[in-house]
């Protein structure tokens, strides 16, 4: 079966396509990538769905390594609604 493991970052990505055999699970698609030990990488997700490293693909599955939040959603929007213009 083929997946795509793709890891991104601000204003760049990178994307490696793998032929896993059927049965396969997100833990052997990063130990055939090379990236098991990447210590970046908080968690993993299929087409944007929370994954474990149990979790087993399908062929075609989109497998993305998920990177820690820079800032918190909730405190970005604070700051933005201090610094609108008040009409």
């Amino acid at each position: 079966m083929k997946v795509e493991v793709v890891r991104a970052w601000p204003r760049r990505f990178e994307s490696l396509h793998l032929e896993l055999p059927a049965g396969a699970s997100v833990a052997d698609a990063l130990a055939a990538a090379g990236l098991a030990g990447d210590e970046e990488t908080t968690g993993y997700a299929v087409f944007g769905v929370r994954a474990s490293a149990d979790t087993r693909l399908q062929d075609g599955d989109r497998l993305e390594l998920l990177r820690p939040l820079q800032v918190d959603p909730k405190e970005s929007r604070r700051r933005r609604a201090r610094q609108a213009p008040r009409t």
